[in-house]
């Protein structure tokens, strides 16, 4: 099969490799017809991981069913399924509790596997032509009858809407109340897209980039630039000094400075500031256990110089961690059902898997214009051989923002 490999920091390359396969009876094995290039997939592509060489990216994953060991009962061939980027086991204590993105077993030693992921399990991605997906039965979101219509919707449930959602969650924000969003990429817009669902009466998002904060705009967020100076100094004009009830943290370790130098703690930092005294601030940027190219000392062992004292002082709460994400898609994938949300909203590119290499290039540089990613490894075989054919015929490829 078609995958793109890790081949290096800054090098990642379409190539054929072994067919995912069948390993175990409890595994379905999916043709991927829509997989997301994830802003976590970059720390990787910047070989600021330990990924292995070799390895085959993508954890935002959606297709159809197309052959399930003996053990499964409830997934079908032919099913629509989105595939949480959560690889989990469904019996554990952490999954019985609901905490699937700290499974105990798929990953021996930590709590938490993933597809095509540094540290995070044997599992290969899915910006392939297929993908095996373990425990299938329990692993698989099974899809309503538009799924092939909408799927540039539903396989944001695979990860950037349900972590979205979960940045809010954590942060517990609740109607009538502003929040103030760092990072205006997928999962920031995600995340200002679910505030708005919970009633947050004022959303405010920091950029720097025009783009992402036109999407913001777009679903009425209130955009700041912080390269037009001091993002916290404007969130608290905005809000007559007092800050913004609540707080979510959307880019991780990698954050920039506006002049684009590497500041790891500039965004936790901002946020301590900008939320109100008894906030809560949600944190589901990716932050590394260790970060040995980060330019700077504390991050290299993956420390932060936090303002503690003022966070103490303002009896500032915080939630962390990567998203269950079975514990929102079902109900969000029940709102793109009904038309109530279409968080295709920030696609920017649908491509062929064979473009994969210069769009990793273009969303790495965060080239204008370059906020999501599609990836379409089926091409025009979108659909099993069984299966009936498209009434549209073959699948076109564009660029487009909804």
């Amino acid at each position: 099969m078609k995958a793109l490999i890790y081949n290096g920091p800054c090098d990642v390359r379409v190539k054929e490799v072994p067919d995912a396969k069948i390993e175990k009876p409890t595994d379905a094995l999916i043709r991927v017809t829509s997989t997301n290039i994830c802003g976590s997939d970059l720390h990787m592509y910047m070989g600021r991981t330990d990924m292995e060489k070799g390895r085959v990216l993508g954890h935002e994953n959606l297709g159809q069913v197309l052959e399930v060991g003996p053990a499964v009962a409830r997934i079908k061939v032919g099913d629509w399924v989105c595939v949480p980027f959560n690889v989990s086991c469904g019996y554990c204590q952490n999954c019985e509790r609901g905490y699937t993105a700290a499974c105990l077993t798929m990953n021996p030693g930590v709590a938490g596997a993933a597809y095509g992921f540094a540290g995070m399990g044997p599992y290969e991605g899915g910006q392939a032509e297929f993908l095996r997906v373990p425990y299938a039965d329990f692993n698989c979101l099974s899809l309503p009858e538009d799924a092939e219509e909408k799927q540039n919707d539903y396989v944001m449930l695979s990860d950037i809407f349900p972590t979205g959602y979960h940045a809010t969650e954590l942060a517990q924000v609740k109607p009538g109340e502003s929040v103030v969003i760092y990072g205006a990429g997928p999962v920031g817009l995600m995340a200002a897209y679910s505030a708005k669902l919970k009633g947050a009466a004022e959303i405010f998002v920091v950029d720097r980039l025009p783009d992402r904060l036109a999407l913001a705009e777009q679903i009425g967020a209130i955009p700041i630039d912080d390269s037009k100076g001091s993002s916290v100094e404007q969130v608290l004009e905005l809000t007559k000094g007092r800050g913004a009830d609540k707080g979510c943290e959307c880019v991780g370790y990698h954050a920039t400075d506006p002049k684009g130098d590497e500041e790891a703690n500039l965004t936790m930092n901002n946020l301590i500031e900008a939320v109100s005294a008894c906030g809560i601030i949600g944190v589901v940027g990716v932050f590394a256990e260790a970060d040995p190219k980060s330019p700077d000392k504390l991050p290299k062992k993956g420390h932060l110089d936090i303002n503690w004292g003022k966070f103490w002082s303002k009896g500032l709460r915080v939630g962390t961690g990567q998203a269950s994400v079975k514990a929102y898609n079902r109900q969000l994938c029940h709102l793109i059902e009904l038309g109530k949300v279409e968080p295709s909203f920030i696609v920017s590119h649908e491509l062929p898997l064979d473009e994969a290499p210069d769009a990793y290039k273009h969303f790495d540089a965060r080239d204008e214009g370059w906020t999501k990613v599609i990836l379409k490894p089926a091409g025009e075989r979108s659909r099993l051989p069984v299966m009936k054919e498209q009434k549209s015929g073959k699948r076109r490829v564009h660029n487009h923002v909804h």
